[in-house]
């Protein structure tokens, strides 16, 4: 069992699913049934979603192999915070502006951070042995 990865895969997927969630509820008002049907607010909705399912994956992967590797638990809950925080700051700010933001920025910098610490600590961690 690992349990922060676990904790951090099943917050990520309720996440996941009130994007999808909010997409259907967008289609439903705007009579859209697929694509965005030029309606900025759904194509907004459809890039947050996607974005969100573009990165979480990798990062879950490789934490999972992180915790796998017997690494301290020191590093895998805090990445796994930085995972699912990053993804919802992302998600919140280009939910609410296309623009760039400072929800979308420390976003971006704390998933890149689950997502290079962990990969640099397994690449140190095949190359001793």
């Amino acid at each position: 069992m690992t349990p922060q990865t676990a904790l951090a895969a099943s917050l990520l997927a309720f996440v996941y699913v009130a994007l999808a969630l909010r997409i259907i509820a967008l289609r439903w008002k705007t009579r859209t049934g697929i694509g965005d049907g030029g309606h900025a607010t759904l194509a907004r909705a459809i890039r947050v979603h996607g974005n969100f399912s573009e990165y979480v994956p990798l990062g879950l992967i490789l934490l999972f192999l992180l915790e796998q590797s017997g690494a301290q638990p020191g590093w895998v809950g805090p990445l796994c915070g930085a995972l699912v925080l990053g993804r919802l700051l992302h998600a919140f700010g280009l939910s609410r502006s296309a623009g760039a933001s400072a929800p979308r920025f420390v976003g971006m910098v704390l998933t890149f951070t689950a997502l290079v610490v962990p990969a640099g600590l397994l690449l140190r961690g095949a190359a001793a042995g």
